[in-house]
């Protein structure tokens, strides 16, 4: 027997509607690229979303066509996210930190038939636009007197300008595809997944929880994730649906404007991966400043480090909250939000909990497994393949059927993870980052995380080298605060932190570090790099 319930599907462009009609007041903060702050109330963000829609239609935009965005976090890219998608066409968030054939095979990949384009990355763009015969339009995300010179280039503004900004939004199926995100493309051609609008907004639902990201109309919540990863963690559809204050720092991530932006603003809530916090831990600590508004910082992307949780707690009285996902979930998967069990422990056994990634959140599944496919204890020793299934994973790559993707109803996300009786999961490593020492595994992750906690060191990195007795060995790569590191002073300390037969061989002060266009670091280019050092260095 079925429910007797109305089958009324859900879109993006209700999700905006209905912000409208409950918090039009509440406001959209945005910094421009040139450094102006911008403000909207929801009410007028919304109308000059309607204003882009009828645009966009206007181009002869149809249900299906890919608009490729290569924009940072500002009000603009945020009307594009509403209205192509309330369309019913797809945005497609391209990350502009890509190698230019990367982007390139992304956009040709997609067969996007328009561009909207921030004008720090137009030159790029110019550059590609000759190999790029499907793109009709390309929109500079400007002002009418920023629009680069060229028959071509079309100004958002001018679009937007003598539109209406009364519009009806077009009903369709739920399932129908409402954003595009391509995978960062580490190993092999970036592979895209496909969002639909059912699995936008429940994605949306499960990070507004008080369990998950905790987002109400009393939040001021800044996502420092750029808007081309991930649709920035699902942030701006969370924010409206829990009547959020939304703060967007467009392109100044350093640390003193992430600083100004959020005392001024006094947000409460920020997003972002561990690098763009050690920029501005590192701002706050060199000018003497303490942040008197933030209360909760969610990371993502990789482990913050330990010292990195202990100093916004005891210096800026911020919660570290690890959240973990990936692109193949929208990205949202578990988070380690604070409860009255864990505020109850002592700071710095809660310290060491904090560094687990947290519990599923509702409407996400997880279990590890061995090599053979055979399930795991939930004991928080066993660990094991993580994988994942729910209404927001993906069940294939767009345009790639030939790509596996679920095997027995399961993603497999590469991790390798435990979780505990209580259901909190923690990296272990990537499975591809594991070090197998003499037959037994080091986790890189945990290395690092140690020699954080070590003074002067920025960044640390570790990978696994060839090594010609004991199958692989790591090696330690640390970047300094400002003078150069003791060696002996923090292999000394790294004795206290983790088994002995886990130290590296060698630990190599570097100048810099690659990164992937994420911001997580690059080890495939640094294990090639580095991949005959053991054997040079042993007879």
């Amino acid at each position: 027997m079925r429910g007797l319930m109305m089958p009324n599907d859900l879109l993006i462009s209700d999700l905006l509607e209905h912000a409208v009609r409950s918090h039009a007041q509440q406001q959209i903060v945005s910094r421009r690229l040139d450094g102006r702050i911008v403000r909207h109330n929801l009410h007028a963000f919304a109308e000059r979303s309607r204003q882009l829609a009828r645009a966009l239609l206007d181009l002869d935009v149809r249900a299906g066509d890919r608009i490729a965005t290569l924009a940072w976090n500002t009000h603009r890219h945020l009307e594009a996210y509403y209205a192509i998608s309330g369309i019913g066409a797809i945005v497609h968030t391209v990350n502009p930190r890509l190698f230019a054939h990367q982007i390139e095979y992304i956009l040709q990949h997609a067969e996007d038939r328009i561009l909207l384009v921030d004008n720090s990355f137009i030159t790029a763009v110019e550059a590609m636009l000759p190999r790029l015969p499907k793109v009709e339009h390309v929109i500079a995300l400007s002002d009418w007197e920023d629009k680069p010179k060229g028959e071509r280039w079309l100004c958002y503004e001018g679009l937007l300008n003598g539109q209406s900004p009364h519009f009806t939004w077009p009903r369709f199926d739920a399932q129908t595809a409402a954003a595009l995100c391509y995978t960062s493309g580490t190993t092999g051609q970036p592979k895209g997944v496909l969002y639909s609008h059912s699995s936008t907004l429940l994605h949306a639902m499960a990070a507004c929880r008080a369990d998950a990201i905790g987002l109400g109309p009393e939040s001021v919540v800044m996502p420092v994730v750029p808007m081309f990863h991930v649709c920035a963690w699902g942030v701006p559809y969370a924010a409206l649906m829990a009547g959020a204050r939304l703060v967007l720092p467009g392109a100044a991530l350093d640390g003193a404007s992430l600083s100004e932006l959020i005392e001024n603003e006094r947000c409460d809530i920020a997003l972002g991966v561990p690098t763009v916090w050690m920029g501005l831990l590192t701002h706050l600590r060199q000018q003497g400043q303490r942040l008197s508004s933030l209360r909760r910082v969610v990371i993502g992307g990789s482990a913050a480090p330990l010292a990195m949780i202990r100093e916004f707690d005891q210096v800026h009285s911020a919660f570290v909250m690890h959240a973990w996902g990936m692109t193949e979930m929208s990205p949202l998967g578990s988070t380690n939000t604070p409860t009255p069990e864990l505020l109850a422990l002592p700071a710095e056994e809660r310290y060491q909990r904090q560094l687990s990634q947290g519990r599923a959140v509702f409407g996400l599944h997880m279990e590890i497994f061995h090599a053979d496919g055979q399930p795991l204890p939930h004991d928080g020793l066993a660990y094991g393949h993580l994988k994942v299934r729910g209404p927001w994973v993906l069940a294939h790559y767009y345009r790639q059927a030939d790509v596996p993707a679920v095997q027995d109803g399961w993603f497999d996300t590469g991790d390798i993870a435990s979780i505990d009786a209580q259901g909190y999961m923690r990296i272990v490593d990537r499975a591809k980052d594991l070090i197998k020492s003499g037959g037994e595994w080091i986790s890189s992750i945990d290395l690092e995380n140690a020699a954080l906690g070590f003074p002067g060191v920025r960044e640390a990195c570790v990978i696994g080298i060839a090594h010609p007795r004991w199958e692989e060995r790591p090696l330690m790569l640390i970047i300094a605060e400002s003078t150069p590191i003791d060696i002996a002073g923090l292999r000394q300390y790294l004795q206290n932190q983790v088994a002995r037969w886990w130290l590296p061989d060698a630990i190599l002060e570097v100048s810099e570090l690659p990164h992937t266009a994420t911001g997580k670091l690059s080890k495939l280019t640094l294990r090639e790099h580095y991949a005959d050092y053991y054997r040079d260095l042993t007879p």
